[in-house]
């Protein structure tokens, strides 16, 4: 994944869900109860699809950072592929 392809965390998630600019969402495996609600809750209420993950740490890793629990994807093919794959 690129970096312009994506957005990382969850504020940055939520943003970019909030001005309609990620097309999937991609949530760790292990993130946290309170994470999924607010990142599920406002995914939905935008008709965006969630998709379950690795682990925050592989996540983060495949992306070249710390553990994330959230990230959007903003680029449809990209978001496609993960979804014909998931």
């Amino acid at each position: 994944m690129r970096a312009g392809n994506v957005v990382v965390g969850v504020a940055g998630v939520r943003a970019g869900l909030q001005r309609g600019k990620v097309v999937c969402v991609v949530l760790a495996q292990d993130a946290s109860q309170r994470t999924i609600e607010k990142v599920e809750r406002l995914a939905k209420a935008k008709q965006i699809p969630v998709l379950r993950g690795s682990a925050a740490a592989e996540l983060g890793a495949g992306l070249g950072k710390p553990p994330v629990q959230a990230v959007g994807v903003t680029d449809p093919a990209l978001a496609r592929g993960l979804m014909a794959d998931g």
